[in-house]
């Protein structure tokens, strides 16, 4: 039995994706932080661009947050602190200025168990930097302000475009998925109180709901 052909992605579904690809960028000004948390995700440009951060001094110590992720088990067997952790260290990183959390199973879990981790080594923060996956900022942002509101927010990820996403990752309906998954999230989580409200564009909103009937859908919520 073959694999079903997925159709070809139209230019108008593109245009859409990347209005969602760019709202969920916060395009925050980068700036010292005194802590930085690398979220957990499928995605080694998470520590990558961590480490190359740490080299530009941009914070002292970082936290490696995740279990073995929920959506592809197999990818970090160990979970994802530990393989991310690694990898740092494996770019330069010293193994001093790395700290692990590895329960989290979602981003608020994330942030609040990062928080208690760096709490016990003795670290004060008030400034955190959030890195994630570019097309994860908003959203994390949101839930950091939801479950540690008292703290300062930069949150960054590899700068790049939605092409050469696509190109690292592999697989331009997957990723596209992914941009209509997190937005729904954005959307939806307030009201589950996971994290604080935010106004989405018209534009990006009317994107989302084409996208969505398209069937952009196999990262939703109860997917």
């Amino acid at each position: 039995m073959t694999d079903v052909q997925q159709p070809a992605i139209t230019d108008r579904q593109w245009q859409d994706a990347t209005s969602v690809w760019e709202f969920h960028q916060m395009k925050h000004e980068l700036r010292s932080c005194d802590a930085a948390i690398g979220l957990g995700s499928h995605d080694l440009g998470v520590p990558a661009f961590a480490a190359q951060l740490f080299h530009e001094g941009f914070f002292p110590t970082v936290v490696f947050s995740g279990g073995p992720n929920p959506t592809h088990p197999d990818r970090f067997p160990r979970g994802e602190a530990a393989h991310f952790t690694e990898h740092a260290v494996a770019l330069g990183v010293p193994g001093e200025a790395v700290l692990q959390e590895p329960k989290a199973r979602n981003t608020g879990q994330n942030i609040e168990f990062s928080r208690e981790v760096l709490a016990t080594a003795g670290v004060e923060v008030k400034t955190v930097m959030l890195i994630s996956m570019p097309f994860m900022e908003r959203r994390a942002y949101a839930t950091c302000r939801q479950v540690w509101p008292e703290v300062e927010v930069v949150c960054a990820s590899a700068p790049m475009e939605l092409d050469d996403y696509v190109k690292v990752i592999g697989g331009d309906r997957l990723v596209i998925d992914h941009l209509v998954g997190d937005l729904q999230r954005v959307i939806a989580y307030p009201r589950l109180g996971f994290a604080i409200e935010q106004e989405v564009p018209e534009v990006v909103h009317a994107a989302y709901q084409r996208l969505l009937a398209d069937g952009f859908d196999s990262r939703l919520l109860g997917s």
